[in-house]
């Protein structure tokens, strides 16, 4: 498979990409592309690597009613990533071979040409806290990484220990930061909303303390971590000083940190509960200066689909999390067109920086790189509405509303997804 991506506009310039046998040949400036193969028309559409998303929940196995691998991977491929890395609090969770298996056995079957679908082996059976899994096993079944994701690694013993197997295994070590034993039972964000509301709020104070816990443990130990979805400025802080002084510490942040706060709860807005909750306007502008200067090294969606009855009822009863696939570039755009970030960052936080955190296949437009692009359109609007959605859920505070920004086609290895 041969042919020249024409017309193109990548970082501000018109460009020209040579792809043969699923690579890049050469990215030159257009009109300097051969004419002896294949064309197609770019049409001036933004061009983008694939995007990749270290942390989504596709639910399968166990609760393919909210998403399943397939639907998953269609939301991920219509919303320009090209990999996902899947979390591991699944039914049964994935902390066996088998399990991983079975994810992989699917993917390949349902999206053979892509996007690529990476499991997170969970640290501990069940998630429970209690040992660690056989990591060496879900290792060479195909996990990328270690987590816990969904329930704080609270014993610091089993926390440094699973940090150090994991790394000895050459897996990064991702940790879901928060202190279960302050504020249990919180819904939402500690502050002027939550006594608005006159319910249980999770102090800042909650995420900045394991996160802090995971930087000293990792400079004692000097093994890196992970840190997920960052939703505060004092966790930012922390974070901040610790690179400063050399810590091999990395941190996510998710894009409804950058775009929302907790205002979005009044009325007890079930669709805008998540964890960590939705803080204030002061720290989602704190998280979009942490981006913008690298404190924070990746953007991901944190992608939680839920069915709608399991949103449609009190606030106490209603799950954490939204979906965020087929929404997160046309909101990180949005900071584009702020001038809050450029397209060099969306780049670099949401497509180079994340493959080099967790060492998956990157497309930096060289020769020889996996030809792995997608064709953006900034400017056309569209609803966010369950019919023009390939998640199987429509869990998210933008329901009903406008976006800007699409993703128009998406390559996968030289092959056109859409």
């Amino acid at each position: 498979m041969k042919f020249c991506l024409t017309n193109a506009l990548y970082l501000g310039s018109k460009v020209d990409v040579l792809v043969e046998d699923g690579r890049i040949v050469t990215m030159v400036p257009q009109g300097k592309g051969p004419r002896d193969v294949e064309q197609v028309d770019a049409k001036g559409l933004v061009l983008l690597p694939a995007l990749t998303d270290c942390h989504v929940h596709f639910r399968d196995p166990g609760f393919e009613y909210k998403e399943d691998i397939n639907s998953g991977l269609e939301a991920a491929a219509h919303g320009g990533f090209g990999s996902v890395i899947c979390m591991p609090n699944t039914k049964p969770v994935n902390d066996s071979a088998a399990v991983t298996r079975y994810m992989l056995e699917k993917a390949e079957k349902t999206h053979p040409h892509g996007p690529r679908l990476f499991p997170a082996a969970a640290a501990t059976p069940g998630l429970k806290c209690e040992g660690l899994s056989p990591l060496a096993e879900l290792k060479e079944a195909g996990c990328v990484c270690v987590t816990n994701d969904g329930r704080p690694m609270t014993n610091t013993e089993l926390m440094r220990r699973a940090m150090e197997y994991a790394w000895d295994l050459g897996l990064k070590f991702t940790d879901h930061c928060e202190d279960d034993q302050l504020a249990p039972g919180y819904l939402m964000n500690e502050g002027e909303m939550s006594a608005k509301l006159g319910v249980m709020g999770q102090p800042v104070v909650g995420e900045a303390i394991q996160v802090a816990r995971d930087v000293m443990l990792s400079e004692y130990l000097d093994i890196p971590v992970h840190i997920a979805h960052v939703s505060c400025a004092m966790a930012v802080d922390v974070i901040r000083r610790a690179k400063e002084r050399g810590v091999k510490v990395t941190a996510e942040t998710c894009t409804h940190y950058l775009m929302l706060d907790e205002t979005e709860l009044a009325g007890y807005n079930t669709l805008a509960k998540v964890n960590p909750p939705l803080r204030t306007a002061k720290d989602r502008e704190a998280m979009r200066k942490a981006v913008k200067d690298g404190v924070i090294d990746i953007i991901v969606t944190d992608h939680a689909p839920h069915a709608e009855y399991e949103k449609n009822t009190t606030l106490d009863q209603a799950p954490n999390g939204f979906i965020g696939l087929e929404l997160s570039l046309p909101l990180v755009w949005e900071l584009v067109r702020e001038n809050v970030l450029n397209e060099a960052d969306v780049v670099r936080l949401m497509a180079v920086r994340p493959n080099e955190i967790f060492n998956l296949p990157c497309n930096r437009f060289n020769p020889g790189d996996p030809a792995d692009f997608i064709l953006f359109d900034p400017d056309e609007e569209w609803v966010v509405a369950r019919e023009n959605l390939c998640s199987k859920s429509c869990n998210t505070p933008y329901i009903g509303k406008t976006l800007k920004g699409r993703v128009k086609h998406h390559w996968q290895g030289g092959w056109q997804l859409f």
